[in-house]
């Protein structure tokens, strides 16, 4: 079956092409949302989250390599490595977004 079947010849030229909105947070027609984005906290409440997020990640990398040395054949070493990558990855982002939070804080202060 060749794609002009599927398609439709009257449908297969030009530079019109007709898009399905597969998200509600897409653009619409118009260029418009139909749907509100979703609130989001303050900036101290994400700050904590990825905090927390992050402390999640490291627990459960932890976790991994006590169980690993305890009982090596219960636990796959990728899955160790996996484990320690996200956290490393994790701690590293969200120390990125406070040093960034505070350097921008300190030349809000110094600004006169």
């Amino acid at each position: 079956m060749s794609l002009m079947n599927l398609v439709g010849a009257d449908s297969a030229f030009g530079d019109v092409v007709q898009l399905k909105r597969s998200r509600p947070r897409h653009l619409n027609e118009e260029g418009l949302m139909t749907e509100a984005p979703a609130k989001t906290g303050k900036f101290g409440e994400m700050v904590v989250d990825a905090l927390n997020s992050a402390n999640n990640a490291e627990q459960d990398s932890a976790g991994l390599m006590q169980q690993m040395i305890t009982d090596p054949d219960s636990v796959d070493v990728h899955d160790v490595t996996i484990a320690m990558a996200k956290a490393e990855m994790a701690v590293n982002l969200t120390k990125s977004v406070i040093d960034g939070a505070v350097k921008a804080y300190k030349e809000i202060i110094s600004t006169r």
